[in-house]
Order: C-alpha cells, then structure tokens, then sequence
C-alpha cells in the first residue's frame, strides 16, 4: 500500500452531507471521527457532544483545513487511541482500487479493504453502549465488508440509503454485540 498524501483536506461532498443527515440528532459525552479530512463532521459533532476527537492520516490535510478544529490527531484510524466513544463516524474511502494511490477515496480491490482497516481499529474504541456510523456505496462489494465486520464482533445494520445517478450511498451501524 502506497503512502502517498496530498495535504489537501478531503472536501465535503454527497456522502459527507448524508452522513451529517444521519448524525445530527446523535448525542453524548464524546465521539470520534475517523479521517475526518476537512473536519466538517467533526464540526457537526460538536453542537451535540461535550468532547470531539479527530483523527486524520494525513498530517497535511489536518494543517490544511479551512476551519481548524481543535483535538486532532495524526494517526491511522483509531490507532493511536486507547479510550471509549459513545459515537464514532468515519465517511470511508470505499471507490475500488488496483492500489491506494489516494488515501481519501481509494478503498483497495473491491472497496472493502481500507474500510476493513478502519473498522478493526474503531471497535476497540465504540463504549458498550456506543456505536458506529460509516458511509459505504453500491460501488463497494458493501455486503462482504458489513460480513466481514461481523468477525469483529459487531451487530451491522444498514440505517439509511441515497440513491444517486451513478451510485447508491449507505449508512452502516455498527454497535458491539
């Protein structure tokens, strides 16, 4: 896998703006999120959480966010993270991929093996009560990775769905079994 970083924050698009739908009537103490790019997200967590973390792979595209969010951190996943979140989000790179040329969207082969990563990292952080919110698409083999998420012992359910010209957004929740 490729380390290539472009500094440039990952810009809003449909699918952030369907993940902010799905999110903000969520509340508690804290909540995570996972790639968090432009910080948008991180943003609209804020009005409903005490405390908001914001981890990003790409140290450039933290610098280079047009709004500047406070606790960020540079980090793959929830890697560097050793505590619970009542909330975690993360709006996946999911679009298939022969390599991971670019981190913001490139998900692997059948658009599932990036997500897979993220997850595995996130499960050690979701509290008992908590859970996950993550985009995913029908341009991803979406069924393999909610299969393949289940082995680490999640529950998944699809929430919501947006039909697109070209595509079909999905919303993930992800809770402990």
């Amino acid at each position: 896998m490729q380390n290539k970083f472009s500094g440039d924050p990952y810009a809003p698009a449909e699918d952030t703006y369907f993940l902010e739908d799905n999110l903000v009537n969520e509340k508690g103490k804290n909540a995570l999120d996972i790639g968090t790019g432009s910080g948008y997200l991180t943003r609209t967590l804020s009005r409903n959480f005490l405390q908001v973390i914001a981890t990003d792979i790409d140290f450039g595209s933290l610098v280079n966010q047009n709004k500047k969010i406070k606790n960020c951190i540079c980090c793959d996943a929830a890697d560097a993270l050793n505590c619970k979140f009542d909330l975690i989000v993360c709006n996946m790179p999911y679009l298939q991929s022969d390599e991971i040329s670019d981190r913001r969207v490139d998900g692997g082969k059948e658009g599932v093996e990036v997500p897979l990563k993220i997850i595995k990292s996130a499960v050690k952080c979701i509290n008992d009560s908590g859970k996950m919110l993550f985009v995913t698409s029908s341009l991803a083999n979406y069924e393999k990775l909610i299969e393949e998420s289940k082995k680490f012992g999640l529950d998944l359910k699809i929430i919501s769905r947006k039909k697109l010209f070209f595509e079909e957004l999905i919303i993930v929740e992800a809770k402990l079994k």
